[in-house]
């Protein structure tokens, strides 16, 4: 595509050879002549004046740091815009043909929507139902009279179970698993035997709803009763677990080995790192962020930032964490005091 054509299309101002033409993308420091890259981070300044990209997307900060050579295509969001060039240049994932292989298993009492793809040994159980335009790859499983929405992308392994809902555009990535049991037991001695986990059985379900995507490995278990819920628009990466009855707020985003325990809210647009553990029955404020590896124990209130473990504002887990880099050198100097103290007792002695 010619750059000054890939300009209009992300929405960024030209300043250079708009006739180039570029051929893919690539980051600033692998780029080779002919494609194109961005910077939207400070600390890779060093490498955008070093690059051999034909071109780089990058704010008005930055527009005057480019090589010589090199086009600058001036975005007001450069992530946002390279973005916009990677579908313009290479699109999505190309998906499978359209039909219904006759290796599936569709029940007589399910339905199935216009345009769909349904690749070898998907199964769908009875009253089950899938909207228009749905692909179910090879080995998906839908339980009985779970519904499936319109458009939607559910990749090889992935498991429905009965009674489950998601919603239109959902993208559920390999083996993640919808409406599993809940972790429910209770332990209980009966009949004078020692005690024993006793399972509680788990009659709610799981909503998923629209343009949802989960990375492979996610588990969402349903509800004791009522709904296990994930909100719109929200993001998880791979291996995050959610606990029955938990609520995820809109527009979240969990990065891998995220565990949500039972009957935990969060509000709209919060951002969890890696490995965030968040026990049960709390509530987390919309737009809270919480650092990798935080162990969250209490309530937080919208809009801060925590960290740690245990989790607390990220000021004071900062503060913590520095104090914690001292106990060596502390731990040797008040070793010395005491060798010091018992000497002068010694004498005093």
């Amino acid at each position: 595509m010619m750059l000054s054509e890939l300009a209009g299309r992300i929405g960024a101002s030209l300043r250079g050879d708009g006739s180039r033409e570029i051929t893919g993308c690539a980051t600033l420091e692998s780029a080779r002549p002919g494609e194109l890259s961005f910077l939207s981070n400070p600390r890779y300044q060093g490498q955008l004046r070093t690059t051999r990209a034909a071109a780089v997307v990058v704010s008005a900060d930055y527009a005057e740091d480019t090589p010589e050579g090199c086009a600058t295509l001036v975005a007001e969001d450069p992530y946002y815009a390279f973005r916009q060039a990677l579908i313009a240049l290479h699109g999505f994932r190309v998906q499978p043909e359209v039909g219904i292989s006759p290796e599936s298993f569709i029940h007589h009492t399910a339905v199935v929507g216009e345009l769909c793809t349904v690749r070898p040994f998907a199964y769908l159980a009875p009253r089950s139902r899938i909207g228009d335009r749905t692909i179910l790859y090879p080995g998906v499983y839908v339980g009985k009279k779970a519904v499936i929405g319109n458009d939607c992308v559910l990749h090889p392994g992935v498991c429905v179970y009965d009674g489950c809902v998601l919603g239109d555009r959902v993208v559920l990535h390999a083996n993640t698993v919808v409406g599993q049991d809940g972790f429910g037991y209770a332990t209980a001695a009966v009949g004078g035997q020692e005690p024993r986990h006793h399972k509680i059985p788990q009659v709610g379900n799981a909503v998923i709803h629209d343009d949802v995507e989960m990375g492979s490995n996610c588990s969402v278990d349903r509800a004791t009763v009522g709904s296990t819920v994930v909100g719109e628009g929200t993001k998880f990466s791979d291996h995050v677990v959610i606990g029955h009855g938990a609520k995820i707020g809109r527009h979240n985003l969990f990065v891998a080995h995220v565990g949500i325990a039972g009957s935990t809210t969060t509000g709209d647009y919060v951002v969890m790192g890696g490995q965030v553990g968040v026990a049960g029955h709390l509530n987390i404020g919309a737009g809270v962020r919480i650092a990798a590896s935080a162990k969250v124990m209490t309530d937080i209130p919208r809009g801060e930032s925590w960290g740690g473990t245990p989790a607390a504002p990220l000021t004071e887990a900062k503060r913590i964490v520095l104090n914690q880099k001292r106990l060596p050198d502390m731990a040797a100097k008040l070793k010395a005091m005491e060798k010091r103290l018992k000497s002068l007792e010694n004498r005093s002695g």
